[in-house]
């Protein structure tokens, strides 16, 4: 190996001396591509596949009987995915539970703990001054949506209790900032914040933030989809209220996956803001009561049935993580997007990183910057680097450490330059996308 990251040799020595690269070969990895948009939709495995499949097959061979005679049955499925994913973030297996979408599963936990709290309509001190959430400028829309959607549906004014901290450059949150605001506001009931940032890739730290919201009186939530299964996470011992995230992502469940959440015991019991009959204690789920029972479990915020074959390629998909290990799959990463900031401080002085450098704030992706991001997305796709573009200027760059060779991320960064020296990228139209 040289000194020289874009010296191919040293991408090829690492893929020779990496223990994961056999997982490669269980994915499906589309043709001529390096696909690098796993933080997106991950790609397809044989072991999601094959869970699918064997549901498909219950279906046929057992029909309605597959809730209680298929192997694992139908009827506690989505207890038994939860029981697998705890692991990945440090959870007890009844405080898991896959069901719903990432953003139903913000709109019923955030409407349940709101309900907990003095302000709300079905809080202890209903006339006491509403709660406000606490969240930050960068977040997903869909988080800032479903929490200003609870509010409403409470009477309460989301312009006055969504309390976003502020970024200082476009790309990061200071935690210092979280901090600074909850000292600012006495009001702030719950904080909601995302584990990794989607545009740059910050990683924040869960448990300074669940600390902090804690002292200050406050619960703690996160928004995982951005870091559950490429980071791991201790979500009891850090004392986090609950948590939500989705299985399409680096979980690699397939386009549509049941998504999944996170709720603390000592909140279980707790009436949710969504009730459904599948959420109902088991025990008595079929005495078809009129009057909700909640299961004394994370499975009490199911609210409709499970969706058996958007399920099911949880199962095979998370086992592979299992297999490879949730730190092995971390370092692997992390050795993955230092090698392309590397490559990435070689190109020209318009390409900058956006992600922070430091391993311990940054999660599985790196944000390129380049005032033509959106003409260089274009034309990497024609190229076959399949990644994605965020505004104003980012080309999001993920190296998904189960099926990426560092070959593929050399290949990428010779792509980009290429482009680059070309000017290949202005065939492209900044409006449409269309080549010009």
């Amino acid at each position: 190996m040289t000194d020289d990251p874009f010296d191919r040799a040293t991408a090829v020595a690492r893929d020779e001396a990496d223990p994961l690269s056999g997982y490669r070969e269980r994915f499906t990895i589309p043709e001529g591509e390096q696909y690098m948009d796993g933080n997106s939709l991950g790609l397809f495995s044989e072991a999601a596949a094959e869970t699918l499949d064997r549901v498909v097959s219950e279906w046929a061979e057992l029909g309605i009987r597959g809730w209680e005679e298929a192997e694992p049955d139908w009827f506690h499925y989505a207890e038994r995915l939860g029981g697998e994913i705890a692991p990945l973030i440090g959870a007890k297996a009844d405080e898991v539970i896959v069901a719903n979408s990432t953003t139903t599963n913000i709109h019923t936990l955030i409407g349940t703990f709101l309900d907990t709290l003095p302000g709300t309509p079905a809080g202890p001190e209903p006339d006491a001054e509403p709660p406000a959430v606490l969240v930050d400028e960068l977040d997903f829309p869909t988080d800032h949506y479903a929490i200003r959607a609870q509010f409403r549906q409470r009477g309460i004014d989301p312009d006055e209790k969504l309390q976003a901290v502020g970024s200082r450059d476009d790309r990061t949150i200071h935690l210092a900032d979280v901090e600074t605001a909850l000292e600012r506001h006495d009001d702030v009931g719950i904080v909601f914040l995302p584990a990794v940032l989607y545009r740059s890739g910050q990683l924040f730290d869960v448990e300074r933030l669940t600390a902090a919201a804690h002292d200050h009186g406050a619960l703690a939530g996160f928004d995982l989809a951005h870091s559950v299964g490429v980071v791991p996470h201790e979500l009891r011992e850090h004392g986090v209220d609950f948590a939500v995230w989705c299985s399409y992502k680096y979980l690699n469940a397939g386009p549509g996956a049941t998504a999944g959440l996170y709720v603390h015991e000592r909140h279980h019991g707790t009436q949710p803001a969504l009730a459904g009959w599948w959420g109902n204690d088991k025990e008595t789920q079929f005495e078809m009561r009129h009057t909700f029972e909640p299961a004394d479990s994370a499975g009490a915020w199911q609210i409709g049935t499970v969706p058996m074959l958007s399920a099911a390629p949880i199962e095979g998909a998370v086992s592979l993580l299992r297999e490879a290990g949730i730190d092995r799959v971390r370092r692997k990463s992390l050795a993955l997007t230092d090698y392309l900031i590397d490559l990435v401080d070689e190109l020209p002085a318009a390409f900058t990183v956006g992600t922070p450098r430091d391993p311990q704030r940054r999660g599985g992706h790196v944000a390129v910057e380049h005032p033509e991001a959106y003409r260089l997305s274009r034309a990497l796709r024609d190229r076959g680097v399949v990644v994605d573009f965020r505004p104003p200027n980012v080309v999001r760059i993920c190296p998904s450490p189960l099926y990426t060779r560092f070959v593929d991320v050399h290949a990428v960064a010779e792509t980009l330059r290429e482009i680059h020296a070309t000017d290949a990228y202005e065939a492209y139209d900044t409006r449409d996308g269309g080549v010009t």
